[in-house]
Formats: structure tokens, sequence, C-alpha cells
């Protein structure tokens, strides 16, 4: 038997043991949604949390939505009216942001390999380009001196240290994403020279870290390298993307980011930045953190079957939609994420078995040798911490089985 990640405590069921989405049974917008599988978010959930944020944050500090995470569009536009600006890694992403009502002004693109039509789209909407090569920066200013159009760019840094602990490392060698350091400098004279509203920094050190002492330590490091190229380039940034990196809790053992400490350590390492930062702004990227807890992923128990002793729940989901449940989006060895049968929320567990997916493949594995409540066919099987890189980030195709249904509620 092997245990789950944590549920997240703000989560309940009624006097039945149904669990709860908005303070709505999952089973009555199972069937309002009109079939499995279906991605829930809580709405209240995604509020709550960017207040949790900026209560514990510095004023001066703004929150960007990292739209990778989770694009679907009523949960976009709802995120579009809670943060300050959106940051987006693609031409389609950049269509959807444009979409969701956030100003141009407050969209950011970053990612490596962009097309010169997704520069040229971003540059005539007015939207921040975060270049990621010389090469890139110039392209982009050729295609805004043929558009007649001041771009709005900044330069993505690859900085010479990364976020310890982190889940996905960004920087600290060589890498595809962003300029090296030593060459940062030369380029922003280079923008400016040109006569491009240089909007200043994006540094990102790494993604998925719980420990509040690291994220400190990486954004200590940010905003002392911030300072060194903006004083050997001889003028101030707009502003200073910090990245994001603040994690969630999958697995057994994994406790939540201490973000009130994140905070204050980031308060006291802003008071003493740089002079040439005094008049500069800042900013945290997160995606996850932001969204991940509010989303479930709810899939129907179509079989349940016995296999040398092991008992299995065969449901009508799987690794086409929540690949990394199933173990595999990154994860070196495969644990459980916070699993739980619907009908019998918060009940002791009463059996050992496996829950797997539709595929016909052994890596389609939603909850192995997990202990839980008894379940049978029929019944609803809810996967927590979906809310980010679930159904984007999974090959719905895979198979022909085609997307799950989404629902903001």
């Amino acid at each position: 038997m092997k245990p789950h990640g944590p549920i997240p405590p703000a989560y309940s069921s009624d006097s039945e043991g149904m669990l709860l989405v908005g303070g709505q049974r999952v089973d009555a917008l199972v069937e309002q949604a009109g079939d499995t599988p279906l991605f829930l978010y809580n709405a209240a959930m995604l509020g709550a949390r960017v207040a949790e944020w900026r209560v514990a944050m510095p004023d001066m500090v703004q929150l960007h939505y990292a739209m990778k995470a989770n694009p679907f569009g009523p949960l976009l536009a709802h995120m579009a009216g809670l943060v300050d600006g959106l940051d987006v890694a693609s031409g389609g992403e950049l269509e959807m942001a444009l979409a969701s009502g956030m100003d141009a002004a407050h969209i950011s693109f970053a990612g490596p390999g962009k097309r010169d039509r997704e520069l040229e789209a971003a540059i005539a909407a007015g939207v921040t380009l975060n270049l990621e090569s010389t090469g890139e920066a110039e392209r982009a200013l050729a295609i805004a001196d043929r558009l007649g159009v001041r771009p709005r760019l900044a330069v993505r840094v690859n900085p010479d240290f990364d976020l310890k602990g982190s889940g996905m490392k960004m920087g600290g060698g060589a890498k595809p994403f962003g300029v090296d350091a030593r060459a940062v400098p030369a380029l922003v004279r280079r923008l400016i020279d040109a006569g491009a509203d240089w909007q200043g920094f994006h540094i990102f050190a790494g993604s998925q870290a719980l420990s509040a002492d690291a994220i400190a330590e990486t954004q200590a490091q940010t905003v002392a390298l911030a300072g060194e190229l903006a004083e050997e380039a001889g003028a101030t940034p707009p502003l200073v993307n910090l990245g994001g990196g603040m994690g969630v809790p999958y697995f057994p053992g994994d406790q939540a980011v201490d973000a009130p400490a994140v905070g204050q350590a980031l308060g006291a390492t802003l008071e003493a930045r740089a002079p040439v930062l005094k008049n500069s702004h800042f900013a945290m990227e997160l995606g996850r953190w932001l969204v991940a807890e509010a989303g479930v992923y709810l899939t129907r128990i179509v079989d349940r079957k016995v296999s040398h002793g092991e008992t299995f729940l065969v449901t009508d989901g799987g690794l086409h939609h929540q690949l990394a449940a199933s173990g595999n989006f990154g994860t070196v060895i495969r644990r459980n994420y916070p699993i739980a049968v619907a009908h019998a929320f918060g009940r002791e567990p009463a059996e050992s078995v496996s829950v797997v997916g539709c595929l016909c493949t052994p890596l389609d594995r939603l909850g192995d040798q997990v202990a839980l409540p008894r379940a049978d066919v029929g019944d609803l099987v809810a996967i927590f911490q979906a809310g980010a890189y679930g159904a984007s980030a999974s090959p719905a195709t895979f198979l022909g089985q085609g997307p799950a249904k989404e629902m903001l509620v």
C-alpha cells in the first residue's frame, strides 16, 4: 500500500460524504457537464489564492499569471481580472491572452523559437517581447522597423545560478532560454540605441520549489544580478520580472510553501536593492501556485477487476488528460497525486487499489496501490492539484480519446 499526496485543505463534503467544489456536489456538476472525464476549476479558490499572495508580498511587487499552467478560456478571463499581467509562451497563447480582456501593455511573451509571424503579432499588438537571444532581438528590431512601430522589448536573462530544489531548472549553465548574463548589457545598449522601448529584464531561475529559503535566496540573487546588469548597461530597467518558483505539494511528505516568509524576505531584498533599481518596478510570474489547487479532475469507474490478487479500478480517464498525475511528465520516481473517492470524501480507507485509465498502456495509472474507501463501477474518482498542467499539457488525442470537459465553477 502506497500513500497519496495531501489533499488541499479547502475541500470538503456534504452530509452524505459527496465531494463539494464551489459549494456544489461534484456528481451534480458532472450531470450538468454531461459526461466524464471532467476538470472542475473553483473560481473562489482562484480569488482566494491571489488574495493570499497579495497579503504576503510587498505592495510594490506586481503579480503576473503564467497562462501556460492553464489557458482554459473562462479561467483565463477570470484570472485576467485578478492579476496585474499575463505571461504567454506562444502565438496561440498570445491570441488567447488578448481575447481575455487583459490590456496588451500588461502582456509579455517569452519562450525560445518565436517565429517571425509571432514576433510581428506581438509587436503590432503592443505586447512586451522577452527576447531569448541576440538573433531574436535583431529579428524583432527588423520587423518593428518594417511596421514603423516602436517595439516593447525586454531581455530574458540566463543567470549563472538556478533555484535550489526546483523541479525544473531554468538557469545555471547552458540553456536554450535567455541571453547569458555576460552578454546582456551589450544587448540592452543595442536595443536602446536602436530606439526600442526597452522594458527591462526577465530572470527565471526555476520552478516548483517548496522551500521558502531557497526561493528567497534565488530572489536575492536575481535582484542583485539585475542591479549589476543595469549598472553595466547604464540604464534603469522599468520592470524586473523575478520569475516564479513557488510550487505546490503534490506528493506524500510535501509541505506547502511558506508564502509570508517568501514575501518578508523579498521585502528586505528590495529595500536593499542597488540605487540603479530604485525606480524600477518588480513582478513575480506564477502559474501552478495560483491555479493548481483550484482544480479537480473527475473520472468515472467503468470496471472493477482483480488480477493476481491486485484490485484495479478502471476509469474512463487517464494520462491523456492527466499526464503529470500518471507520473509521465518529468517525474523520475512515480508517486501518487492526491486522490479520493468522490462519494466517500474524508472516509477511512477500506482497501488498497490501483486506479488506472482506459488506455492500452501500462503507463496509464492514476493511483498506484493506494488506500481508498470502497469504490465500484459508476463511482467517481477525484484527482486533486489538477488546475495546472492538466488538460492542456496532456496528449488528449492519444488513441483517439479526445479532450476532457472543463468547467469554471
